[in-house]
């Protein structure tokens, strides 16, 4: 249905996205990242769950290190990134009918400030009718960094033991037949 649904530059914004680009370095540096996007990256596999706190619309602190004993989907996103909301409702979906066998955190990536940042968030997340994950915001970009994700959305897979098993680079439809075989993949 959905299959790979490309990813946006998350360094050059909404704005930035919607220009051309003129140089042939900036048209073979773009090859270069399509090149990623769909792939599942493995070789980060085994890493431990970094140790970041991120606060949810509401201003409640989220660590992620304390997310251990159940498999962790860690999505990067934006409002403003159309592969990030076409995936979302499957996102949102998968979260709903594993229950209480995965935690499923969806971090903004949006920019701005305190209650002017929540409130979009929120009001964007309150708008799709989300029901089964609740947003993180990250206006500093912490877990962009953290995982060197220059593309959205960006999902990092760990299992119970909070050991990274792979990530993904761009959009994924959530509810395909391929799914359940990749979250049965562990670290070890």
């Amino acid at each position: 249905m959905l299959a790979v649904l490309g990813g946006c530059d998350r360094q050059s914004g909404q704005n930035a996205q919607q220009a051309a680009s003129s140089s042939l370095t900036d048209a073979a540096s773009d090859k270069a990242d399509e090149a990623q996007i769909g792939t599942f990256d493995r070789s980060h596999k085994g890493s431990h769950l970094p140790d970041l706190t991120f606060t949810d619309t509401d201003g409640h602190p989220l660590r992620l290190a304390a997310l251990t004993g159940k498999p962790l989907l860690l999505n990067l996103w934006a409002t403003w990134c159309a592969p990030c909301v076409a995936e979302l409702p499957t996102l949102d979906a998968l979260a709903g009918a594993k229950g209480a066998g995965l935690q499923v955190v969806a971090i903004s990536q949006d920019l701005g400030e305190g209650d002017a940042l929540s409130a979009k968030v929120k009001d964007f997340w309150q708008g799709k009718g989300f029901r089964h994950i609740h947003p993180a915001l990250d206006p500093q970009g912490e877990a962009a960094s953290q995982y060197q994700a220059a593309t959205l959305p960006t999902t990092i897979y760990y299992d119970a033991q909070g050991r990274e098993v792979w990530r993904l680079t761009g959009g994924h439809d959530w509810s395909g037949k391929d799914t359940d075989k990749l979250l049965a993949e562990t670290a070890g």
